[in-house]
C-alpha cells in the first residue's frame, strides 16, 4: 500500500515530546511534499477562572502561542519547506484538533507528541495525544 499525505498538521505545545513530532513531521511533509500545518490550542481552560483576577493571561497566552508557532515555521522554512500554515485557537486541545482544525485543513494525517505538558490533566482525564487518537477523523500518529 502506498500512502500518501497531503495536508499534515503538526499539534506542537513547546514540549520535548513536541520537538519530536516537529522532526518526525519534517520527514513525512519532505516525503510527500505536503502541507505542514503547525497547530497549537490555547486551552482557555486552564486560566478561565484566573483571568477574573488578570486579564493580562490570555494575551501572555496568544503572545506565548505566537512566539512557539513562529519559532516552528523558522525551523521548518530551515529544512527548506515553504508549503507551511499556521494555526491558534482557543479551547480544548482535545477538541479542537481532532475535529475542528483537521477537518478545516482537510488533513489526512494529525502528527503530535506522546505527552504534553500538563502532566495534571494527563493523569485526571487522559492524554490530549489518546484523545486525538481516539476522536480524529484522520490518521494520526503519536510520536515517543
Amino acid at each position: 500500500m502506498n500512502y500518501e499525505y497531503k495536508n499534515i498538521v503538526l499539534a506542537i505545545d513547546g514540549s520535548d515530546a513536541s520537538d519530536k513530532a516537529f522532526e518526525k513531521a519534517i520527514h513525512l511533509v519532505k516525503r510527500n511534499n505536503a502541507h505542514l500545518i503547525l497547530a497549537h490550542v490555547i486551552d482557555s481552560r486552564t486560566f478561565a477562572t484566573a483571568e477574573a483576577y488578570d486579564r493580562s493571561l490570555a494575551e501572555r497566552a496568544e503572545d506565548f502561542a505566537r512566539d512557539l508557532v513562529e519559532s516552528y515555521v523558522k525551523k521548518a522554512m530551515e529544512y527548506g519547506l515553504e508549503n507551511i500554515s499556521q494555526c491558534i485557537e482557543y479551547g480544548s486541545p482535545k477538541i479542537k484538533l481532532a475535529k475542528e482544525i483537521a477537518s478545516r485543513f482537510n488533513a489526512d494525517i494529525i502528527i503530535c507528541g506522546a505527552t504534553s505538558k500538563n502532566a495534571v490533566e494527563r493523569f485526571l482525564i487522559g492524554s490530549v495525544s489518546e484523545s486525538i487518537t481516539r476522536y480524529a477523523i484522520c490518521d494520526v500518529l503519536v510520536v515517543r
